[in-house]
């Protein structure tokens, strides 16, 4: 407070701690790489709130940051240390396979010596070599954590690139030694070259085709339906049929959204204070999906050609792994807000419903703060109040305030339920699976994440969103697509939609989607940050899957 009180900046404040993140922990700490994905968000929410309040996401990542560091030990415990660079090492795919077999290998010291010589060459050069070890794996850490050091070049200074993307290099050669159970975790270390080569992507520039509404739908509902390989192909297949790296991350983040929107949320069992039965939080299928999903379509408008189509590929192939390796029936069970939710909501005129939804936010009612933007989205209210009404509020501890003190808006009325939006019903499976076409030829408990094989952490809490551009080698959005109005309505029976809100599309056609922080706990002590995507498309989608459907039983 005494520097900004003298007059010291904001951002040079968040690029100073950036940098003491990162000479302390170096990727290692999960606390302290948390903290770091989380110190851009806070900063470029700050930016769109009112002077007077403008410090507080800032100050709030700022005290974790400090907090963690002397819990560790401060100076005389820092993880990164000068580096001498290895000598002889190629540049390109050479140099960066190169380091990607240091990787494998598990070797801490060669993996840093030879990174160190390939950043000498600029911070592209090694933002584009350490994708390459990145990519050997989709666990949702690895994927945002060189996504975030590179969105903080633009606060710190490009000639900081090789300390931030240290951070990814050691992550890596960590992780080479988990014990990871799952059988697809190795999966894209062959999947992702013959997915290159199969259909011709190495050496080529990214295309620029139009894609319309439809089309990106069309790509989103194979992807979000599909096996991992299978969306993946359809990824690839639109990439090699040359259509622009911007639409398929588009439609990558729509599925990705499905998986937040349809996420039944925490088992009665789980239920803890500030985490209800039914709410999703950081460590949830939805919100790690997305937040994967934003830094893989973010890093290949940032990487060259090889590793856009690698990125945009990994990340059609991770939505689809998480729907079917991390449990639930996400097929069946129906995207919030249900019919039923929004019919509840009475209100019209904007500061009632801004207010509604502020309460619903502090209450911690997820699917009521849903339908309350539905909404207001359907009514064509001003969409930037409502993300600045989300971004300044705060959950307070303790049982939500709304539910306590109304019968009509308790937990209980708003839990995700199954498919067929009636309350008391039980859903069976479909007996014939979806089927769905694209242009691009697609080919063909306890909830841990196959995107995240760490176990969570205990976690803090974190609010607000932003949408920035970061530098990129793509186009920023799909060329000069339609922004069609949907409607919010669908049959219960028949409904996939890829977000319901109808907010306009002017709020951010110009601007690269940017994740933001969003009330989210993994647990006692970390954050961990969900993906605010794309929105300047379509908000509303519904399709018929084709076959037997599901089928309400009394």
């Amino acid at each position: 407070m005494e520097k900004l009180q003298s007059g010291t900046e904001l951002k040079r404040l968040v690029a100073a701690a950036a940098l003491a993140n990162a000479r302390t922990f170096g990727g290692e700490d999960y606390v302290g790489f948390h903290t770091m994905m989380a110190l851009a968000p806070a900063y470029h929410m700050a930016k769109d709130l009112p002077a007077e309040s403008a410090p507080l996401p800032v100050l709030k990542v700022l005290y974790r940051n400090s907090n963690r560091i002397s819990q560790v030990g401060g100076r005389k415990n820092e993880t990164l240390h000068p580096v001498e660079p290895s000598e002889g090492v190629a540049t390109g795919a050479k140099g960066a396979e190169a380091l990607r077999d240091a990787v494998r290998a598990k070797d801490m010291d060669r993996a840093e010596k030879i990174f160190a010589a390939l950043a000498g060459h600029g911070p592209d050069e090694a933002f584009n070599d350490v994708l390459y070890a990145v990519h050997d794996h989709t666990e949702v850490h690895r994927v945002v954590l060189p996504y975030r050091a590179w969105d903080l070049m633009d606060l710190i200074g490009r000639e900081h690139a090789h300390a931030l993307l240290r951070q990814s290099v050691r992550y890596c050669v960590k992780a080479e030694g988990w014990n990871n159970t799952y059988t697809e975790y190795d999966q894209p270390r062959t999947l992702l070259p013959k997915m290159l080569e199969q259909h011709h992507l190495l050496g080529r520039e990214p295309g620029t085709k139009v894609a319309d509404d439809k089309w990106v739908e069309d790509l989103a509902k194979t992807i979000f339906s599909s096996p991992p390989e299978q969306a993946a192909g359809a990824a690839a297949a639109a990439l090699e049929e040359g259509f622009a790296p911007s639409c398929v991350g588009e439609a990558i983040s729509l599925a990705a959204n499905q998986l937040v929107l349809r996420d039944h949320g925490r088992p009665a069992e789980a239920e803890v204070a500030g985490k209800p039965m039914g709410s999703v939080h950081g460590d949830s299928i939805g919100v790690h999906a997305c937040d994967s999903a934003n830094a893989w379509r973010n890093m290949a408008r940032a990487a060259n050609a090889r590793n856009a189509y690698a990125c945009l590929i990994l990340g059609a192939y991770q939505v689809a792994l998480d729907r079917i390796q991390r449990g639930g029936d996400f097929l069946n069970w129906q995207p919030l807000p249900l019919p039923q939710h929004v019919a509840q909501v009475r209100s019209t005129d904007p500061t009632s419903l801004l207010q509604d939804l502020d309460e619903a936010i502090r209450g911690n009612l997820q699917a009521h703060a849903a339908a309350v933007v539905q909404r207001y989205g359907d009514l064509g209210h001003e969409p930037r109040k409502a993300f600045g009404n989300a971004s300044v509020s705060t959950k307070p501890a303790g049982f939500a305030p709304l539910a306590a003190r109304s019968d009509r808006l308790t937990r209980s009325a708003f839990f995700a339920i199954a498919s067929g939006g009636s309350l008391g019903k039980k859903c069976t499976p479909p007996t014939m699976a979806s089927a769905v076409t694209t242009k691009a030829r697609p080919a063909g408990g306890v909830r841990s994440a196959a995107s995240s094989v760490k176990p969570s952490a205990p976690g803090c809490r974190a609010i607000g969103l932003k949408c920035r551009a970061i530098s990129r080698s793509s186009a920023d959005s799909c060329p000069d697509s339609p922004r069609l109005a949907r409607s919010a309505t669908a049959s219960p029976h028949s409904r996939f939609e890829l977000a319901r809100a109808q907010l306009p599309c002017k709020l951010v056609e110009h601007r690269i989607d940017h994740a933001g922080l969003l009330a989210i706990d993994e647990g006692i002590g970390d954050i961990d940050i969900f993906a605010h995507h794309h929105a300047r498309r379509h908000v509303g989608l519904a399709v018929e899957f084709v076959g037997a459907g599901a089928q309400d039983r009394a």
